[in-house]
């Protein structure tokens, strides 16, 4: 139908190449949607809950069903996810990830770390209650990333409130959820050439300068800390950032 044409709407908003092409709009009386527009059309997504706008099975996405489920079971009981079950959970995951790709690139980091801590649990869920090693591991491969995401996310709404200790804080807790990450999936020594860990050790350097000088003292009392209770992985970390005050 004529009414029904999209047409005006795409040529008053033309797609530019090299960038996520993303707007909120915000319509009295009607949630916000995520618009996004692609080479060949447009994409509108809900900002809250599941970006497509279903609820199934009664709850806000598929993930708080399964969450909900699983729970109600007699204790001592491990159900498994069926392969369906896993692969749809997957395309939730994919729907989360467009819309914080976008959600990143308008600054709103909130949401980014909501959305990014929503596809993390699913990929926990399916690594632990998987019926198959397929199912438990296809999503492996991604966790850095999204760890990535949310530790920037995480780190840039520190900075919109003033805070770049804060902001360190969340870099260094990344790192050491990749590093955590790499030796779990038995690839420890990938750590070190890992794109997303030189992401955040960029991100963090570009930090460093912003923090106040009392920040030493602090550091250095951290470190023997975590030198006395053999946490030498933190230990690594804070010497790190010392290494970066003093230079």
């Amino acid at each position: 139908m004529a009414n029904d044409d999209i047409s005006h709407l795409l040529k008053h908003w033309a797609f530019e190449p090299g960038g996520i092409n993303a707007r909120i709009l915000h319509v009295e009386g009607v949630s916000s949607k995520l618009q996004i527009r692609l080479e060949l059309g447009l994409l509108q997504l809900e900002v809250e809950g599941r970006p497509d706008g279903k609820t199934p099975l009664g709850a806000n996405t598929l993930l708080e069903h399964h969450q909900r489920r699983l729970t109600k079971d007699p204790e001592g009981n491990a159900p498994r996810l069926t392969n369906q079950e896993c692969r749809e959970l997957r395309e939730e995951a994919v729907q989360f990830h467009h819309r914080y790709v976008a959600l990143f690139a308008l600054g709103e980091f909130s949401a980014v770390v909501r959305d990014t801590s929503h596809n993390l649990m699913i990929f926990d869920l399916c690594l632990k209650r998987g019926s198959n090693e397929q199912d438990r591991s296809m999503l492996e491969v991604y966790r850095p990333g999204v760890i990535t995401v949310r530790a920037r996310a995480a780190a840039e709404l520190c900075m919109q409130a003033g805070s770049p200790k804060d902001a360190m804080s969340a870099i260094n807790a990344g790192l050491q959820e990749l590093e955590e990450t790499f030796e779990q999936q038995g690839n420890a020594e990938a750590f070190d050439q890992s794109n997303e860990v030189q992401l955040l050790l960029g991100m963090r350097d570009l930090l460093t300068p912003k923090l106040p000088a009392s920040q030493r003292i602090e550091l250095e009392d951290r470190l023997q800390s975590a030198l006395a209770a053999e946490n030498y992985e933190l230990a690594a970390i804070l010497r790190d950032e010392l290494r970066q005050m003093k230079s």
